[in-house]
């Protein structure tokens, strides 16, 4: 744990703003030191009750009727997304992230290595304060939660203040869960309403780790609190549609995975950068699976009302296709389709059809050939999205793999709709999560998907083994032979 007495910056409290920071930091230490206290009532050296509180936790949300209720109460709070997507949220991560963690071990020993001389010990990293966004207000916060506990660590959520009603809901449901399966209730806390900055960053500065997802500003201040912090990359998801392409499949997910919550995801594709010899085909593929293709006129509607003195429509972002549609002024043929299409020839900078949307527009380039495409990937990413991820649908590994060598991102998926797939699945290896790293490349100290191991340190029990060193000859042996000594 970073300190064992929880101290604060001194705060001026003769002005009203000093008062304001000092009521934060007070409240912000009184649920730190409650978080402590549950630690130590925690039975956190026991694999199997670890596991049992972080089932707890996942039962909560994965529950059928609260997750129904919670995924409603997001949609009316925030006016984001849609009932049916959250739900699938809700379940599918959860059950997903269970899966990763039930099967780690957290405390204790987790590893032994006798070859090596080693055996690792998992240990807590401490209190956690885990800033949650807006998109997601109950499954982020579960998602944290569950990884936090799993390490032995407790959790304080900070939720955004659009979606504070669900998370708080969220975090009574957890405690329930809690203390029906006997665990300290206060492993699992909320900042009281109403949430502002200064009360966010009184926690961020009390805890012993921040994590945050959202908000690029909310990263930028928790790097800047003094704590240890994760913080995560904004997306803007671009993916290759090649020649080779099964082109209905690419179509049909790249429509389910950008309709899905209404585009909240921050692994939504925003941009489809398609090879001129199917460019055609594969804007018929699209209309087929529920997009509508803009003219001229309706691309200039839609770029003239996305963006609002250089910020995001509030009236589009995460919307329903009908209420999009008409708030561009769409026809009403368009307004029955489930994604609006805009095609682009070059690209631009922020705030265009390069940036991120956050809602149901897809951008579409054309490129002549594959060289050209991944030339448009890096522009797109250059713009927003550096770090987190692309894709490319291709039966041609070497484009795949071409892509993922000479782009500056943590994920590139071949084949699959992003959304599914990035954040974890069933059919590939990365870790569940609703947080993802962009590595150096976006301002990030993770360059994976937020898991386990962010939540624990490790302590190494060390060993001689057989001495392992090489002759200077070994080494040095073939630059002394194209060098000399």
């Amino acid at each position: 744990m970073r300190r064992t007495t929880d101290t604060a910056p001194p705060v001026d409290s003769a002005t009203p703003e000093g008062a304001a920071r000092s009521r934060a930091h007070d409240i912000a230490a009184e649920l730190v030191a409650c978080a402590r206290q549950a630690m130590q009532s925690y039975e956190n050296h026991d694999q199997a009750r670890v596991d049992d509180a972080v089932t707890a936790l996942a039962w909560s949300i994965y529950k059928p009727e609260q997750a129904c209720l919670l995924a409603k109460m997001a949609v009316a709070d925030t006016g984001l997304g849609n009932v049916e997507s959250k739900i699938v949220k809700n379940t599918r991560k959860t059950f997903g992230t269970l899966r990763d963690l039930l099967r780690a071990r957290s405390v204790g020993v987790i590893d032994e290595q006798p070859e090596r001389g080693l055996v690792l010990y998992g240990k807590p990293v401490g209190v956690v304060g885990a800033v949650c966004p807006s998109t997601n207000p109950a499954a982020t916060p579960v998602n944290k939660a569950m990884m936090a506990l799993k390490g032995g660590n407790a959790v304080i959520i900070a939720p955004s203040p659009a979606g504070y009603a669900t998370t708080a809901m969220t975090v009574r449901l957890m405690r329930a869960e809690l203390a029906k399966a006997g665990h300290p209730v206060d492993l699992v806390q909320i900042l009281p309403a109403p949430v502002d900055r200064a009360l966010t960053q009184a926690l961020m500065e009390a805890v012993d780790l921040v994590v945050v997802t959202g908000s690029q500003n909310n990263v930028k201040r928790a790097m800047q609190s003094g704590t240890v912090a994760i913080g995560v990359g904004a997306g803007n998801v671009p993916v290759i549609v090649d020649s080779s392409a099964d082109l209905d499949d690419a179509a049909r997910k790249i429509a389910a995975s950008k309709i899905f919550d209404n585009a909240t995801s921050c692994s939504s594709e925003n941009s489809v950068i398609v090879l001129d010899d199917v460019y055609e085909a594969t804007m018929a593929a699209l209309r087929r699976a529920g997009g509508w293709r803009c003219d001229a006129a309706q691309k200039g509607a839609i770029e003239s009302t996305l963006w609002i003195d250089g910020k995001l429509n509030r009236h589009v972002i995460a919307k329903d296709a009908e209420v999009t549609a008409k708030v561009f002024g769409l026809p009403d043929e368009a307004k029955a389709c489930s994604f609006f299409m805009v095609e682009e020839e070059a690209v631009g900078g922020a705030h265009g059809f390069a940036d991120e949307k956050l809602s149901l527009v897809l951008t579409v380039y054309r490129a002549a050939d594959f060289a050209a495409a991944n030339a448009k990937v890096h522009a797109i990413l250059e713009v927003t999205g550096k770090g987190h991820s692309c894709g490319i649908h291709t039966r041609d590994m070497d484009h795949a793999r071409a892509l993922a060598a000479t782009t500056d991102v943590v994920r590139v998926l071949v084949n699959q709709a992003h959304t599914f797939g990035n954040g974890g699945g069933f059919d590939n290896a990365l870790p569940f999560t609703l947080s993802m790293g962009g590595g150096t490349w976006a301002g990030n100290s993770l360059d994976d998907n937020l898991n386990l191991r962010c939540f624990i340190n490790v302590t190494r029990l060390v060993t001689t083994i057989a001495e392992d060193k090489p002759s200077e000859e070994e080494l040095f042996g073939a630059y002394w032979a194209k060098y000399g000594r």
